[in-house]
This record gives C-alpha cells, sequence and structure tokens, in this order.
C-alpha cells in the first residue's frame, strides 16, 4: 500500500523540479512561459505533506525526482510547453495586428 502510494507521488514529482526551484516559483506571477509552475506548486505541497509523515519516504521521492529519466521527461516537456507558448504569443500579436489594421483601419 505504502509503495503504491510512493509511485503515485513519483508520478506526481515527474512534472517536477528539485525542492528549492519549486518553492521558488510563484503561481500567480503574470508573463511566465512556464505552464508547469501549477504542478510544480502542487508537488511542493505533497512533498511537505509526505515529509511531515515519513522523512524517508520523502527522500525517496526526491532521489526519483532527480533520476535521469525524470529530469530528461520533464525538460523536454519544458521545452515543448515553451515553444508553444512562444507561438501562441505571436499569434496572438499577428491577430492584435490584424485587428487593429484591417478592422478598426489604425
Amino acid at each position: 500500500m505504502l509503495q503504491s502510494r510512493a509511485l503515485v507521488i513519483a508520478l506526481i514529482l515527474l512534472l517536477s523540479t528539485t525542492l528549492p526551484e519549486v518553492q521558488s516559483k510563484s503561481v500567480f506571477e503574470k508573463d511566465r512561459r512556464d505552464w508547469l509552475v501549477i504542478p510544480d506548486a502542487i508537488a511542493s505541497y505533497i512533498y511537505d505533506a509526505v515529509n511531515k509523515m515519513s522523512p524517508k519516504v520523502a527522500q525517496f521521492l526526491v532521489d526519483v525526482a532527480q533520476t535521469p529519466a525524470v529530469v530528461g521527461t520533464r525538460n523536454f516537456i519544458i521545452r515543448e510547453t515553451t515553444k508553444i507558448s512562444i507561438l501562441t504569443e505571436q499569434m496572438i500579436e499577428k491577430i492584435k495586428n490584424l485587428w487593429y489594421t484591417k478592422v478598426l483601419g489604425y
């Protein structure tokens, strides 16, 4: 039972990063391209809760979150979501430009 719970938490931490970085990110920060702020914050809260109950399991989660497979997957997701975010921002700017020039005639 404890092992399956640890596995679920480890999967949540898959989208997480090292703990000092998780706690330094603001969920409400404006102009942020990193779409993983909310999962990082959730992972941080889960880590805190697990750490209060069992520091050994919490250390296991930290170790799992720092494995090359987890770090590589997380970095890939960050890279791809950043690209999508930049493309979305560019598309919004083009739509605004078209609106102002073609529709409103500015």
